[in-house]
């Protein structure tokens, strides 16, 4: 029987999926970056488990065995999305801290700006998902982005009176968006870096004279202060 031959022997589609069946974690990892690179191309509409099945290289009943419906692989793949954004902008969940230091402005401002230059699809179809959600604090970026925005402004480091759930709204559309302008514009990889400089630059002092206190982040101050050819 086939399942007795010795593994150099098996060709190689058996032997992938095998391995998968083994592995049922890595598969599942393996359909969702395929509906992935799908969403960021396609859209939300291009999203179907047998296109996603071809696109990952795994027959349709495995991938109907992780995601029994199209609306299953939606929300799997909106997930997959959030936690990337997540990872690139935190690093892991213990580094989601409150402080409220100009080096962590820095730090969240231009991780979320490179993500955003890196994934410009990805990072606009999560987006466009997450503005016509019904339950938007369901995404774990969303929920960890807006409600640093609520620790914030109940200390003496903001502004008073700050609306964070338009703030955060405002601040994400403008981020995910400014690569459609960048890309018409920026005509070698450096200049897509300088217009990634530009973008953190800019919102890091949008956050400085809209929301935050700017005499409690010196060092945040002195670095907007330097001329944008120095960064």
């Amino acid at each position: 029987m086939i399942l007795f031959m010795p593994n150099k022997s098996r060709p190689e589609h058996l032997k992938n999926e095998i391995s998968r069946r083994r592995n049922p974690a890595k598969t599942r990892e393996t359909i969702l970056a395929a509906a992935r690179e799908i969403l960021a191309h396609d859209g939300k509409e291009g999203l179907r488990v047998s296109k996603v099945a071809n696109r990952a290289g795994v027959n349709r009943g495995t991938a109907y065995q992780h995601f029994r419906t199209r609306e299953q692989l939606v929300e799997a793949t909106a997930e997959s999305v959030s936690e990337k954004i997540f990872q690139a902008v935190y690093g892991s969940p213990s580094a989601v801290d409150q402080r409220a230091d100009g080096e962590r402005v820095r730090q969240v401002t231009e991780h979320l700006a490179v993500f955003a230059m890196e994934n410009p699809e990805l990072s606009r179809a999560w987006l466009f998902e997450l503005l016509s959600s019904r339950r938007p604090a369901g995404d774990r970026f969303w929920r960890s982005f807006e409600s640093s925005f609520e620790h914030l402004a109940k200390t003496e480091y903001a502004r008073p009176n700050i609306d964070t759930e338009v703030v955060s709204v405002l601040m994400l559309g403008g981020i995910f968006l400014w690569p459609l302008w960048a890309r018409a514009r920026a005509r070698n990889a450096s200049e897509w870096r300088q217009m990634t400089r530009r973008l953190a630059r800019e919102v890091m002092r949008l956050s400085m004279y809209g929301t935050l206190s700017p005499e409690k982040f010196p060092d945040l101050k002195k670095l907007l202060g330097q001329k944008r050819s120095a960064r």
